[in-house]
Parts: C-alpha cells; structure tokens; sequence
C-alpha cells in the first residue's frame, strides 16, 4: 500500500481528531486518555520531520 500524505501529516491529522474527540468529552480519564494520545501523536509527528530534516547533525 503507497501512502499518500507523509508520516507527519497523518499524525498531525490523528492528533486534531483525538483533541476534536476529547474535547467533546465530560472532564475524566476518558477525556485525559485521548488527550494524552493526540500529545504523543504531535510529538511523533514533529520527531519525524526533525530526523528527515536536513540539517539534522550525526551527534559527537
């Protein structure tokens, strides 16, 4: 299966849906759980575009 959009734009958008669904959601754990999951999915998103930047530096 060839993906269409990148790595970084399918997290970002599955970030904006978990945010878009906890928020529709009561305060609680359930609220949180999804919350949780779009930070993840944003951090991801944001690691893959550092690692295939191409300015990223090998560490000394």
């Amino acid at each position: 299966m060839k993906q269409t959009r990148s790595l970084e734009e399918r997290m970002a958008d599955q970030a904006a849906e978990l945010k878009e669904r906890a928020h529709q959601l009561p305060a609680g754990a359930e609220r949180e759980a999804l919350l949780k999951r779009a930070r993840i999915a944003e951090t991801g998103s944001h690691l893959s575009a550092w690692v295939r930047s191409p300015g990223l530096q090998r560490p000394n």
